[in-house]
């Protein structure tokens, strides 16, 4: 079925993703290494902004102090999940 937008088949849409994913490398292959640094930090600085977020409504509280000790205590816990090797790339836990 077409409603008349060329973007609602799949073949389209797979066509049109393509499209955005290429031009998207192609944008951040013409950035400089300082453009692509500044880039890691504002997306890292965002994410770690959701972490306190999410950690801060997780255990119900404004205190920032409080959502850094939970983002704290989670990021020890993957350490420690790590360090014992049952975390794989594959998804493959091992014994």
């Amino acid at each position: 079925m077409n409603d008349g937008n060329p973007h609602s088949t799949p073949g389209a849409l797979e066509a049109l993703q393509a499209d955005i994913y290429r031009e998207k490398i192609l944008r951040a292959r013409k950035l400089t290494v300082e453009q692509r640094l500044a880039d890691v930090f504002e997306l890292s600085n965002h994410q770690f902004g959701m972490m306190l977020s999410g950690a801060m409504h997780k255990i119900g509280t404004r205190d920032t102090e409080a959502g850094w000790s939970e983002v704290a205590r989670w990021m020890e816990r993957l350490d420690r999940v790590r360090e014992h090797k049952l975390y794989s790339k594959s998804g493959v836990s091992v014994p």
